[in-house]
């Protein structure tokens, strides 16, 4: 009889380290390959159930692109809770401001929805220039298809 293997908590996964350059890559993409990395959709004992995904350090996030109009017209809200609360922000001064904020939020809205995604979140570094504190993981360079 033949037996399916199903990994079994932490301890039955081994981790990698995975490096994204973000520049010149269009957000949408960048972000659908990242969360699948994240996921573990890469690797042959994929279960949807277990967090069997890599860390993902994505650099040079302030040179990310954005096609058609969208720098102008794609708002990001958030609300204090208080009445009169809402605060918007176009995704040029997101860009800006703060842009790792914009490659977490695209790629955080790719992820389950439960506490098994509140784990994968923690996987990903963001940062706004080329470099990072990730040196000692030796992280592989991951290139991206398309």
């Amino acid at each position: 009889m033949r037996t399916t293997y199903m990994p079994q908590g932490n301890n039955a996964v081994e981790r990698k380290w995975y490096i994204v350059d973000a520049e010149g890559k269009t957000l949408g993409r960048l972000a659908s390959e990242v969360a699948s990395i994240i996921r573990g959709k890469h690797k042959p004992e994929f279960t949807p159930n277990v967090d069997t995904g890599d860390f993902v350090v994505v650099i040079n996030a302030s040179k990310i692109v954005l096609t058609g109009k969208k720098l102008t017209k794609k708002m990001y809200y958030r609300h204090s809770h208080y009445p009169g609360g809402l605060k918007a922000t176009s995704a040029g001064d997101m860009i800006k401001n703060k842009p790792e904020r914009i490659i977490e939020l695209a790629v955080h809205g790719m992820l389950p929805k439960n506490r098994l995604g509140d784990a994968m979140k923690t996987k990903l570094k963001v940062y706004a220039g080329a470099e990072h504190p990730h040196q000692a993981q030796q992280p592989e360079v991951w290139e991206l298809r398309g």
